[in-house]
């Protein structure tokens, strides 16, 4: 494209583009050849003018993210052919009985910036950066070769997760619909029912990347006194009681949520199935009620979206799964979780030893939990694992 800003990078500092890395840092530039706006399209040239890659320039510690490493312009062509690579990405995995799964997620498909989720035949589109926004007529048009007519709408989902300036004009909106929809709707995941409300709900409406966690929950919740701590819509709620747990408590701090809940148990069991809701702050609860549960799943928000809260997501990782491990009885199962990608695997896996130093509990490790693989990973940018977890037998 003619006058596309190029972005000069300093002598040395190519070698994590030649690596594949699809972040600029600011530090590494030399100097910018026209006006870089944030969003813009830019070029990435070595210290010697060579064009290594094009991506999206944004002011700020990540100056760009990169979508191409070679020399093109982002044309409705460029975007099918990724989302067509990802799509058959997705055709290879086992979605038996799943009719609701990620199409983009970000670098693990090349597009940082972008998360696209699909529940059944509606994509929900939500950009993290102003550059991926201004790709959104694009991206739509691409969705719509990729799915043709079983794509029933799409919709963006970013005003909550682009710079406050830039969204504070912008509306979450339909760009495109064929049909009315009733929300909350129903969509399948291994073969449970699950309502799912994008318009209202966290996220992109449901929670995707614990999908086969949720699987693996259903082998040990039989029998079982289960709590589902920040249980959202009670994805881990409706596998524990469809694989016979014999109560379950769902938590969660919104009304909202529960709702969801209460509608999510009713949609999937008879009304006399042994479920209860409580909307409360999780550690109130803890801390209120001297029952020991079996089987517990502590699934918190992220507690750090940077490396100056980690030190604070940390303490409150301990004293949460602290609290959780003292509320398990002799030989309970805990699944315990971190979405915070400043918390790596090892600091997440001292953070829950201290726990149960703390709690005085014998804990042994039975799985390391992550994210399934609709949510891939780039080899080059190991940032993008960012979901954590354990399943621990405590004695």
């Amino acid at each position: 494209m003619e006058n596309t800003p190029l972005i000069i990078l300093k002598t040395g500092k190519e070698q994590p583009v030649l690596r594949n890395h699809p972040w600029i840092f600011s530090g590494a530039i030399h100097k910018i050849i026209g006006q870089a706006t944030d969003g813009q399209v830019v070029k990435v040239l070595d210290s010697n003018k060579n064009c290594l890659a094009t991506g999206h320039y944004h002011q700020g510690s990540i100056a760009v993210k990169i979508f191409a490493f070679e020399d093109i312009e982002p044309s409705i062509d460029f975007w099918f052919s990724k989302f067509q690579k990802a799509f058959e990405l997705r055709q290879l995995l086992d979605l038996e009985h799943t009719n609701c799964y990620r199409l983009i997620h970000g670098e693990g498909d090349g597009c940082p910036g972008l998360i696209i989720d699909v529940y059944a035949g509606v994509a929900v589109v939500q950009a993290h950066s102003i550059g991926m926004h201004l790709e959104i007529t694009k991206i739509a048009e691409s969705l719509k070769m990729i799915f043709g007519d079983k794509l029933l709408a799409v919709y963006d989902k970013s005003k909550e997760t682009l710079p406050s300036q830039y969204a504070k004009e912008l509306t979450n909106n339909y760009i495109y619909k064929t049909q009315d929809l009733q929300l909350p709707y129903p969509v399948l995941e291994n073969g449970h029912t699950v309502l799912i409300n994008w318009e209202t709900g966290q996220k992109t409406g449901f929670f995707l990347d614990q999908r086969d966690n949720r699987m693996l929950l259903g082998k040990y919740a039989k029998n079982k006194s289960v709590l589902n701590a920040f249980c959202y819509s009670g994805g881990f709620s409706i596998y524990a009681l469809r694989s016979g747990a014999k109560m379950v408590h769902s938590v969660d701090a919104s009304q909202k949520a529960i709702d969801l809940v209460e509608a999510n148990v009713a949609q999937n069991f008879s009304e006399n199935v042994n479920h209860q809701s409580f909307t409360d702050d999780v550690m109130k609860f803890l801390k209120a009620n001297d029952g020991l549960y079996d089987l517990m799943i502590l699934d918190p928000p992220a507690y750090a979206k940077s490396i100056d809260a980690r030190h604070r997501a940390v303490q409150g990782y301990k004293r949460l799964n602290a609290e959780g491990l003292s509320r398990l009885g002799k030989g309970g199962i805990l699944f315990t979780f971190s979405c915070s990608q400043v918390v790596d695997k090892a600091l997440f896996y001292s953070t829950i030893m201290a726990a149960a130093i703390e709690a005085k509990r014998n804990v042994r490790v039975l799985h390391h939990l992550s994210q399934p693989a609709d949510h891939p990973v780039s080899l080059f940018h190991p940032e993008g694992s960012y979901l954590k977890g354990l399943v621990l037998y405590v004695e």
